[in-house]
């Protein structure tokens, strides 16, 4: 394919951007969700089944990186956007400590990948994109501006800046500023230079400027570990709460891996239903489906949002390539024993860096297939070095918040929920949920429920179920 036909096919030109700033955002985006390939496993590997096995974390590292670099590449070349795709967060920790609890590991990948593959058919009939289109531009507004608070908060607590009391339960403050209210660690320190020199290049607008905060907050981070030997945030099960989260920033001693690849095709679609009970496999089914389907949309807004990339209806483009690569990636990660893969709203750090096509998507989906092999040069970014973007990234978000009409509380009271409620409750399919609930009780409240389109009354009825969900599993039992 000559230079041309690659820019015509992937719009760079028309989006105006540049292969460097494709590259450059795939990067970003990349070291922003790299920590996904060491932390999915810790989480999954910690569930254990209803026959009391567990699942390798070597394998579940091999398999996470996997699926992400497959189904991003794909959503570079199918779909032409820039989101990259993994192993949803949230999703993983249902998998591991509620679904795969009540069976084998076997069959709570195989609900999983029917969740993904329903998902798919309602993408295929038009259902998926109708739904999307329902909702009203200036609550998908909201959406975004949410998940921008929603990821500088991620960024906050990742990097232990913002973290739980330690006696919670009996305390009026539920969180606080470092280990025990103050900065205390050197880890902490390297986070807030970090976030300071990433905001001085982006105040200055240096090309490059969250890549080169994550590069340069790494190495500053290598090289306090080395003189000042911080350790992990955990010690032989131990805490220790001024080490870093997550991985250790140090040279590795070797550079390459072998992938441990036999957890892929480990999963059976009709096991659940007979161990568990149709209603309960059921239940986890729309509790999968539910939290997959609206993250998706609201990542989707968010990325085309910070991109400028949304028409007049707040669409972005090739929406439904979009939402079908992110079906068929739910199901994937369910065949690969990694648990639903989905869109990930921290894709936004690459388009704020200047991605604005696939091409930056092939760069991140490349990286995560290296990842299987390279995966000790992966550990060596902390959370508190790539965190630095996300604090950026939010700031970014949070402006689309003026297009929001403030007067209007018909919508306002609707968005504001919608924008509170995703970085407090820690969920997009919350802040999505209650948004969608208020907006339609308040129309019909005030005599407009015509101005209601009809499939967003269906999608606030299955929030209310959704948010019903533990009482009535509690019955199904």
């Amino acid at each position: 394919m000559s230079a041309n036909a690659f820019d015509r096919f992937f719009e760079i030109s028309a989006r105006g951007s540049t292969a460097e700033r494709e590259v450059r955002g795939g990067l970003v985006t990349f070291f922003t969700m790299a920590y996904i390939v060491v932390l999915n496993p810790l989480i999954l590997g910690a569930g254990v089944d209803g026959d009391g096995a567990k699942l390798p974390i070597a394998a579940l590292a091999a398999g996470t990186a996997l699926v992400a670099g497959v189904m991003t590449l794909v959503m570079g070349v199918f779909a032409r956007f820039p989101l990259a795709l993994a192993a949803g967060l949230g999703v993983n920790a249902l998998v591991a400590y509620e679904i795969a609890p009540e069976m084998t590991w076997a069959d709570a990948m195989g609900l999983v990948v029917i969740e993904g593959l329903v998902i798919a058919v309602l993408v295929l009939t038009g259902l998926r994109t109708a739904v999307f289109r329902a909702v009203p531009t200036q609550l998908k507004t909201a959406i975004g501006v949410g998940i921008g608070l929603f990821l500088m908060l991620i960024g906050l607590v990742d990097a232990g800046l913002v973290r739980r009391v330690p006696d919670a339960a009996n305390s009026v403050v539920p969180v606080e500023l470092g280990a025990s209210g103050r900065l205390t660690s050197w880890p902490e320190l390297v986070f807030v230079l970090g976030v300071l020199l990433t905001l001085i290049l982006f105040v200055r607008r240096v090309r490059g400027a969250i890549l080169i905060g994550i590069l340069a907050t790494t190495v500053l981070a290598i090289v306090v570990e080395a003189i000042a030997q911080v350790g992990p945030a955990f010690v032989d099960g131990q805490p220790n709460p001024g080490g870093w989260r997550l991985n250790v920033p140090k040279l590795p001693e070797t550079i390459i891996s072998t992938p441990d690849l036999s957890l892929l095709g480990e999963f059976d679609v009709l096991g659940s239903w007979s161990r568990a009970g149709w209603l309960v496999a059921l239940m986890f089914v729309f509790t999968l489906l539910i939290t997959d389907f609206f993250d998706t949309m609201g990542s989707m807004v968010a990325v085309a949002q910070e991109g400028d990339l949304l028409d007049a209806e707040g669409m972005p483009p090739r929406t439904r390539e979009i939402l079908l690569v992110d079906s068929i990636a739910a199901a994937a990660g369910g065949a690969a024993s990694v648990s639903s893969n989905t869109a990930y709203v921290e894709s936004a750090s690459g388009v704020a860096e200047g991605a604005r096509t696939g091409v930056a998507s092939l760069v991140t989906g490349g990286l995560f297939l290296l990842a299987m092999f390279l995966a000790p040069l992966v550990v060596v970014v902390p959370f508190e070095a790539a965190s630095t973007a996300l604090v950026v990234v939010g700031f970014l978000m949070l402006a689309a918040v003026r297009q929001i009409d403030w007067t209007d509380y018909e919508i306002a009271v609707p968005a504001f929920l919608t924008i509170t409620l995703m970085p407090f409750t820690y969920s997009i399919s919350n802040g999505i949920g209650a948004g969608a609930i208020t907006y339609v009780v308040l129309k019909v409240a005030v005599g407009k429920a015509r101005q209601v389109h009809p499939i967003l009354y269906g999608i606030a009825a299955l929030f209310v179920l959704y948010f019903l969900r533990g009482p009535l599993e509690a019955v199904l039992r």
